[in-house]
């Protein structure tokens, strides 16, 4: 259940490959699916409020990311289409606003909490640093391999709490980045598979994405559960202040 939208996701672009849809281009027609789910799991009570501004933050700074990324040549949008935002289509965003939705859901489904959370002030220096790593790489040199250093120092204590049904369970942190890492880098070669984009290599015919890009999703993981993690937590304070 906490895989909806994503899975939502794959089948609207292994559909949209499969089936033409007449005077819509493929990508304005992905949009239009993928808004329409939004609006139903809102309605159905499948996503609450507070998911759906969290999906819509997770939305910008997905199309700001991809925007730039596009624009360096990192990957393409070669089909043509309508909801175009500097040669990036407009549903782009959701792909990075699924991450979101999985961790909104599955935190609210698995009743998660956290121990040992390093508090706001480490946690979003650090995911800002990883973010503007992103970005900054193309100008002067990757610092991810220190990012990631970092990453270990500063979670080192922290463990994920989850229950499922009537047992509780305990994870690291950063074993559960790197576990939804790997799982979005096979949703990538699904997505680069469908043509969702194409990375320089994969224009002549379809090729396995490097395992190095693990290493990309494991930090862009980490942006999205220091996001969600400290909006949990301020909402949870305004709860006990409120009572």
């Amino acid at each position: 259940m906490s895989c909806v939208f994503p899975v939502a996701i794959f089948g609207t672009l292994a559909l949209s490959a499969a089936v033409e849809v007449p005077f819509v281009p493929r990508y304005d027609a992905i949009l239009l699916v993928l808004l329409a789910v939004q609006y139903l799991m809102y309605r159905s009570g499948l996503e609450t409020r507070d998911e759906l501004k969290v999906i819509c933050l997770f939305h910008a700074i997905g199309l700001a990311l991809e925007i730039f990324k596009v624009n360096m040549g990192s990957w393409s949008y070669p089909e043509p289409g309508y909801a175009k935002l500097f040669g990036v289509p407009l549903y782009s965003g959701f792909m990075y606003a699924s991450v979101a939705s999985f961790m909104c859901q599955v935190w609210r489904r698995l009743r998660m909490d956290m121990t040992g959370w390093p508090g706001f002030a480490p946690s979003a220096l650090l995911g800002g640093a990883v973010y503007l790593n992103f970005f900054t790489h193309h100008f002067i040199p990757d610092f991810r391999w220190a990012l990631k250093g970092l990453v270990l120092i500063v979670f080192w204590n922290t463990r994920i709490i989850y229950r499922v049904r009537t047992e509780t369970y305990k994870m690291p942190l950063t074993l559960a980045f790197a576990i939804v890492g790997f799982f979005i880098w096979l949703a990538e070669n699904i997505s680069t598979f469908f043509n969702a984009w194409k990375y320089p290599d994969q224009h002549h015919g379809w090729r396995l994405v490097g395992f190095g890009k693990i290493s990309s999703w494991f930090l862009l993981v980490i942006v999205s559960v220091i996001i969600v993690a400290q909006l949990k937590h301020a909402k949870a304070g305004r709860t006990r202040n409120d009572s």
